[in-house]
């Protein structure tokens, strides 16, 4: 049985009969819980999380749901040690793809005047500064890019004249990028936080929140392989995104391989330098 927090149980209505371990993502600890009324729910750990990463999470889910556009796991406690959610879990259907497309476009409808979220959080393990920006290009610089790369650089991950190509390439963003406003994203969108619920509905999990580019929420979908063309379809149909985002995709995802080459270290430091050249 999977220990559960205390500071997470004190929040619940009813004391918790079992808590199964089950296969989680590389970074938590996953148990699904069963309480003495019987309802199931989700429980995620870690054995020593930065500080504040499960509220961070928690604010995150809770914004994502507010945009009430696509289906969120309700947060049902949370604490420093961890995180208790609701239990989603199904089948899609055959409309899947074109359902996420919909819900994923109705959430990036929803925009701010400033770049940035309510908190800092983070992507992975790794922290992810939101500081309140109007400009986009100033955010995705400073508090994308360069953030990363100074930390990748900090390790000696990254050496003094891959900063500098990065450093160059953050000042002239709107080479390639076009004007978009502040939405509601996701932060992390691979294929492995984008879930099933009970209805075959989609729902996405693990977020890392903030108001960015819609362009780069969708970039991201590309990056461990991609979407049924369903989804491109009816995201496109449903959005102002133009239709060459994907031209700048690899630009978007330089933040991700960037962060998993803080993460996981050496064998990303290629795909980075091979991204660098492309734009430098």
């Amino acid at each position: 049985m999977a220990r559960v927090p205390e500071a997470l149980t004190m929040q619940l209505d009813t004391p918790v009969a079992t808590a199964q371990p089950i296969g989680g993502g590389s970074i938590n600890e996953a148990a699904r819980l069963t309480l003495e009324d019987g309802r199931t729910l989700f429980l995620k750990t870690h054995p020593s999380p930065p500080a504040g990463f499960f509220e961070a999470e928690a604010a995150g889910l809770r914004a994502l749901a507010a945009g009430n556009a696509v289906r969120i796991p309700a947060v049902i406690a949370v604490a420093e040690e961890g995180l208790i959610l609701e239990w989603l879990d199904g089948r899609p259907g055959g409309d899947f793809a074109r359902q996420l497309g919909e819900q994923l476009a109705k959430l990036h409808s929803t925009t701010a005047n400033e770049f940035g979220f309510e908190r800092d959080n983070f992507c992975g393990l790794t922290p992810q500064p939101n500081p309140r920006m109007r400009d986009g290009f100033r955010f995705f610089a400073e508090a994308r890019l360069l953030h990363q790369g100074r930390m990748a650089r900090d390790s000696g991950r990254l050496g003094h004249g891959d900063i500098q190509q990065l450093e160059w390439l953050a000042g002239r963003l709107d080479r390639w990028i076009p004007e978009q406003p502040a939405s509601l994203i996701h932060g992390d969108l691979w294929s492995g936080n984008i879930h099933c619920g009970p209805a075959g509905e989609p729902v996405l999990i693990d977020p890392a929140t903030h108001y960015g580019w819609a362009e780069a929420d969708l970039a991201m979908t590309t990056m461990f392989g991609s979407q049924p063309r369903a989804f491109y379809e009816a995201y496109l149909a449903n959005s102002a995104v133009e239709r060459d985002w994907e031209d700048r995709a690899p630009l978007y995802n330089l933040y991700h391989e960037l962060n998993h080459l803080n993460l996981f270290g050496g064998p990303w430091a290629g795909g980075v330098r091979q991204t660098l050249k492309r734009f430098t």
